[in-house]
């Protein structure tokens, strides 16, 4: 059985630009859905997947982000700064690869969520794990099962469960956000800003980006205007679920 991944990156740096002015006066994984900071809707997916340590980068108003994690019992917060410079998504991954080991660990973006319908989408994607011929796997969406996505689809499926990129196919998936990802991607990583979009391209080429479909409902939060779109697909969903 494959060994579910003990730690986890939480992507939290970002300057959310987007969502101003609510973030005029906080960073965006403090914004609350349904009484939850977005940051705290990863952080408890985490927790009950079995995460023991996640590592959260920050650097936009860092000491807010700080302060709200002191608190958390599980999983155990690492702080990865990057204060002086934002490194975006692969740029903080490699920062923070100290903290985060040698064996496959989790990504979460701060700024989605989901509710899980039946078994832990994180406990799932653990499952399909498998690191011989993997070194990304994705959590997908289908559009039908997304609140405040408002582009095209990420990627298409192949049968064995190998990602393309859809180039906006209406049958295609959106990244949901979440992944579990091999360390030894960034063997070679600078140590500067670049985007894990670049990691998705190099393991599509090399036949090693897979993707798992998500149950539940998937909600992204990027505008003012989402957020009582977010609460709402909130409400909506565990009323189903009961």
């Amino acid at each position: 059985m494959t060994a579910r991944p003990d730690n986890a990156i939480v992507l939290a740096a970002g300057l959310g630009k987007r969502m101003r002015p609510i973030t005029d006066t906080i960073p965006k994984p403090l914004v609350r859905i349904a009484g939850k900071t977005l940051l705290d809707w990863s952080l408890d997916s985490l927790a009950a997947a079995g995460v023991t340590k996640a590592v959260v980068n920050v650097h936009y108003f860092p000491e807010q982000i700080v302060a709200h994690v002191v608190a958390r019992r599980a999983p155990r917060i690492v702080i990865s700064d990057e204060s002086e410079q934002l490194l975006d998504s692969a740029g903080g991954i490699v920062k923070a690869l100290p903290e985060l080991g040698e064996q496959p660990f989790y990504i979460l973006n701060a700024d989605t969520f989901w509710i899980d319908d039946g078994p832990l989408n994180l406990q799932r994607l653990a499952l399909a794990w498998d690191a011989a011929k993997m070194d990304i796997l994705l959590m997908l969406a289908d559009l039908h099962q997304a609140t405040g996505h408002c582009g095209s689809t990420d990627f298409l499926v192949e049968p064995d469960g190998g990602l393309r990129r859809s180039k906006g196919d209406p049958a295609g998936l959106i990244y949901a956000g979440a992944a579990i990802i091999h360390p030894r991607l960034f063997k070679d990583a600078p140590a500067g800003p670049h985007s894990l979009n670049a990691y998705f391209d190099s393991t599509i080429a090399a036949g090693r980006l897979f993707g798992m479909p998500m149950h539940g409902h998937w909600i992204t939060v990027g505008t003012p205007d989402a957020v009582a779109l977010a609460e709402a697909a909130v409400a909506g969903a565990l009323t189903e679920s009961q």
